[in-house]
């Protein structure tokens, strides 16, 4: 499951238009602007919907995370795109998600493919991408698509990216009150105090995460600083300890229609005893007893601890999929 929590552009940005490259006539790129979440959503939910998902996972939550992360600035690092008549065609965006790594997503709206809209965009996200990554000695730039999109995957296979993960996205629908289940001998679940238990839980995120495929060691200070700055609510959280000892966690937050499950997490030294699927269980009832009643996840379709597994015992089903495409080195595909 990957961080998606940021911080909004303070006040939003002023319109502009900026240069077009290799446009159909009466195209144009400029900048998004905060009324533009609803559209830009409908947009992702026509494309994902277009490639085989079964749910638009990736909603207008999604975005206000997006555009909510720290250092992501609306006026340089997204573009929307619109037709003659001023309809919302395409959109993408650049993240740097460590210093030598800049993550890409872009999407076309199902109409409007064939049109060269695509092939514009991602130059206008390599563009950026390689500004970002100036002077970096080894440089790497990911881009996103959603499983399923052919011409997406022979566009990129053309610029010199290749395909390194599979992800998908998971969804529970829960009606009426939950069973939060049993929890294992020993094992106590319950909410937390941010005062005191935020140490803990950073800790056993990166013990937990530490040999995850992707993931980065993080700060204390800055996870709470892209905490803080991120529309969460702890409230929602759980922790599992072990005779007071804490060993695994379920961070997650809600938006409007869905609650998404974060992070999980269990140290290596309790796993097996099911101390995962009794956080889920619990989450779930927490969740219903409060009317959320759909909740998703993102997972590593690859990932060594069995969590799509588990994720499938509790009860979630598979969405919507989605890949990550690399590549590597300074030089810019033409």
């Amino acid at each position: 499951m990957g961080r998606v929590s940021r911080r909004p552009n303070p006040g939003g940005s002023r319109r502009r238009t900026l240069p077009v490259m290799d446009l159909p006539d009466g195209f144009t790129f400029r900048e998004p602007a905060p009324d533009d979440l609803g559209p830009v959503a409908d947009v992702l939910a026509a494309e994902q919907l277009a490639n085989g998902a079964t749910e638009a996972a990736l909603d207008a939550d999604f975005i206000r995370q997006v555009w909510s992360r720290t250092g992501f600035d609306l006026t340089t690092d997204a573009w929307i795109l619109t037709d003659r008549a001023g309809t919302i065609a395409a959109y993408g965006q650049v993240d740097r998600e460590e210093p030598d790594l800049i993550e890409s997503w872009g999407v076309v709206h199902p109409e409007y493919r064939g049109w060269g809209v695509g092939s514009s965009l991602l130059d206008r996200i390599e563009t950026r991408a390689t500004e970002l990554l100036d002077g970096v000695p080894s440089p790497r730039f990911r881009h996103a698509i959603t499983a399923g999109d052919a011409a997406a995957a022979m566009m990129l296979g053309r610029r010199g990216l290749r395909p390194v993960r599979h992800f998908s996205h998971m969804q529970i629908d829960l009606a009426g009150p939950t069973d939060p289940g049993s929890t294992p001998a020993g094992i106590e679940i319950d909410g937390i105090d941010p005062d005191e238990d935020l140490p803990a839980i950073h800790a056993i995120l990166e013990e937990a995460f530490a040999d995850d495929w992707g993931d980065h060691p993080e700060p204390f200070d800055g996870w709470i600083d892209e905490l803080a700055s991120s529309p969460n609510d702890v409230s929602l959280w759980l922790l599992a300890r072990d005779q007071g000892i804490p060993v695994g966690v379920l961070t997650a937050r809600s938006g409007d229609e869905v609650v998404w499950v974060n992070w999980l997490a269990v140290l290596a030294s309790h796993r097996g005893r099911g101390i995962g699927a009794a956080l889920l269980r619990r989450s779930f009832a927490s969740f219903a007893a409060r009317g959320l009643h759909r909740v998703r996840l993102n997972v590593d379709a690859e990932n060594a601890t069995g969590a799509t597994a588990l994720y499938e015992r509790v009860g979630m089903r598979v969405v919507n999929r989605w890949d990550l495409w690399e590549r590597t080195g300074a030089d810019r595909a033409t």
